[in-house]
């Protein structure tokens, strides 16, 4: 996700989160935004949406701090 002109901007390809060092809940947060962004084809929702919208980020957001505090793993974790 790039930053520009005091708004972000969605890349082509999610950042994976699973590296050496644990996510930050706002990367975890950008990285929700953007699948919901994708999925959605709304870079910003609409009035009506709005609230569909930032639940679905919430959602995901949650789903995958359990799922990345959930792994395990016995090979070293792929630095970026």
């Amino acid at each position: 996700m790039r930053f520009l002109d005091g708004e972000y901007f969605m890349c082509r390809n999610i950042k994976q989160l699973r590296c050496s060092t644990p996510p930050t809940d706002e990367e975890i947060t950008l990285a929700a935004l953007q699948y919901v962004r994708k999925v959605s084809g709304y870079r910003v929702p609409s009035r009506v949406n709005k609230d569909v919208f930032e639940a679905a980020v919430a959602e995901i957001a949650d789903s995958t701090r359990r799922l990345l505090d959930g792994l395990s793993s016995t090979s070293a974790v792929r630095a970026e």
